[in-house]
């Protein structure tokens, strides 16, 4: 028998019994009824009706957001790990302008992080409700890719400017702009582009889904809303576990990018071998202190910062704030 006829039969057999057994023999039936849920289920904001206009303007104004004041208060750490990661051999690094390149890095940070989220957020919750609740991980997953696709035409030269700047190869962004095209044609800025997609987007679709996964568990175990400083412990451990794994990548996308017309390098293939052949395989996790600690902070502060700005834009929007009344 199915569960629909058992259910029929356990209702059947309390019809002799007391008006309170009839209540709780429908009550049983009811929860017969149910499907189960299982772990990563969805919560109730994807069950809203889906407004992509509205997503998306709240996704790029959070995205944006966190993107500026994550990179502002973390950038003297990031400039440490660009010059550990470029140093060859045993050499040292400058500590001196930790800040250099920042402002034309914020003016590419804050599109870049705009549009990230602004993808990622719609296509999130499009993909949720396309694939079963056991699959939400896919879900994720698949949104942080094609959120990091869509921003590396930004990032990537926003990317290349940082850390020329970083290793004082240049005196300003705009010289860094006019010299990169002058020397090595438009592409220059896009040095490094395959080796910053190989590192970048593994790297936004796992944090992602770890975030968003370790959310979804902690929402089901504590039945409430997580706060502020749970989002951003959740962040951080979601950051520093993805920039530990990474780092071989960033190592590469780092010599790749600021290797310039001298062309030390051939490709990804070619950039590996070279730095194990000359420095060991150690050097492929170079600057992984700084990078676990800048991305684990980072991804406190930008988490923390997005959730509190989406609540804030979900709060104090109007329902018609992209969209015309009927």
């Amino acid at each position: 028998m199915g569960p629909f006829a058992l259910a029929l039969d356990t209702k059947n057999s309390f019809v002799a019994s007391s008006s309170a057994s009839d209540a709780s023999g429908r009550k049983m039936d009811s929860l017969q009824m149910l499907p189960k849920k299982f772990f990563a289920s969805i919560n109730n904001e994807e069950e809203k009706p889906f407004d992509f206009l509205r997503i998306l303007f709240e996704g790029v104004i959070a995205g944006g957001t966190a993107g500026v004041v994550v990179e502002t208060a973390l950038y003297p750490i990031d400039t440490i790990k660009t010059r550990l990661q470029a140093t060859r051999g045993g050499g040292q690094i400058v500590l001196k302008g930790l800040y250099s390149g920042l402002a034309g890095n914020l003016a590419g940070v804050l599109p870049a992080s705009a549009i990230f989220v602004g993808v990622y957020e719609p296509a999130k919750q499009k993909l949720l409700k396309m694939f079963p609740e056991n699959l939400s991980a896919v879900a994720h997953l698949s949104a942080g890719a094609l959120g990091g696709i869509a921003a590396s035409f930004v990032r990537v030269p926003t990317e290349v400017i940082k850390q020329r700047m970083q290793t004082r190869q240049f005196a300003s962004p705009p010289d860094a702009v006019r010299l990169i095209v002058s020397k090595e044609g438009f592409k220059g800025l896009y040095a490094g582009y395959r080796s910053f997609l190989l590192r970048d987007l593994p790297f936004d679709a796992i944090q992602f889904c770890i975030y968003e996964q370790l959310r979804i568990g902690y929402k089901l175990a504590a039945k409430r809303e997580l706060n502020d400083p749970e989002n951003a412990v959740i962040g951080a451990f979601a950051g520093a576990l993805t920039g530990a794994i990474t780092t071989p990548l960033d190592v590469i996308k780092t010599r790749l990018m600021i290797q310039g017309s001298a062309n030390q390098y051939k490709g990804i293939v070619d950039c590996v071998k070279t730095i194990v052949a000359e420095e060991g395989p150690p050097a492929l996790l170079k600057g992984i202190g700084p990078r676990v600690l800048w991305i684990g902070i980072g991804g406190s502060i930008f988490f923390g910062v997005l959730e509190r700005t989406k609540r804030f834009l979900a709060q104090n929007l109007p329902d018609n704030v992209t969209s015309k009344k009927d």
